[in-house]
């Protein structure tokens, strides 16, 4: 794991997520599905978290507390393909009480290809709103990490 503020790429970002483009995950053109960048934010986001050692299980166990998906939109610049190596970069943009707005990209090289604000909302069990735990906030708040994956 490196620290960083900046990507391979000289993108701004404060985590960086490799992942290979494989034959599941694009159309009968060849190229990605449009619904799968968002399942590549997912995971980008989730293995930041992992960065950062906040454990989800942990945080519903022992604080009752989740983080869901409120809303999304995305903008679609260029196609990625088959066997492509993408980064996706995660930002945050706003980290409120109970909510953290993400700016999430996906790369091909130079080329962007996608770019994706995600509203993320910090609930308990019951999907009441609950403020972001103070202990994950200052973690979020921490130096850039960039990951480098298979």
């Amino acid at each position: 794991m490196l620290l960083t503020n900046i990507s391979p790429n000289n993108m701004p970002a404060d985590f960086i997520w490799n992942v290979r483009v494989y034959y599941e995950d694009t159309d009968a053109g060849g190229i990605v599905y449009y619904a799968n960048y968002l399942k590549f934010f997912e995971r980008a986001r989730t293995e930041w978290l992992r960065a950062l050692d906040v454990n989800q299980h942990t945080l519903l166990a022992e604080h009752d507390t989740l983080f869901v998906v409120k809303s999304v939109s995305a903008e679609y610049h260029a196609p990625a393909k088959l066997d492509d190596e993408l980064k996706l970069t995660v930002s945050i943009e706003k980290l409120g009480r109970a909510s953290i707005v993400f700016l999430q990209e996906a790369w091909c090289g130079q080329q962007l290809l996608n770019t994706a604000r995600v509203k993320v909302g910090c609930v308990d069990s019951a999907l009441r709103p609950r403020a972001v735990p103070a202990a994950v906030a200052d973690k979020m708040r921490q130096t850039s990490i960039t990951t480098q994956t298979d």
